[in-house]
């Protein structure tokens, strides 16, 4: 059961009445910078993978 637009509110008052407004705009930007990098990370991987696999290909083709 989800809870209506009325209780939404309600609960994003009572979270920012306990963390504060700044803290939780710190605490946005902290995760969408590790997001952020987590994202770049992984491309970085993808790259590497596909550049192992294209000198395995040349590898085995010289051989």
């Amino acid at each position: 059961m989800m809870p209506g637009p009325f209780e939404l509110i309600i609960i994003l008052v009572i979270v920012v009445l306990v963390f504060g407004g700044k803290r939780l705009k710190n605490l946005g930007a902290d995760l969408g910078s590790a997001i952020s990098g987590f994202k770049s990370s992984m491309k970085e991987t993808t790259a590497d993978k596909t550049n192992n696999d294209d000198q395995t290909l040349l590898e085995k083709e010289t051989k």
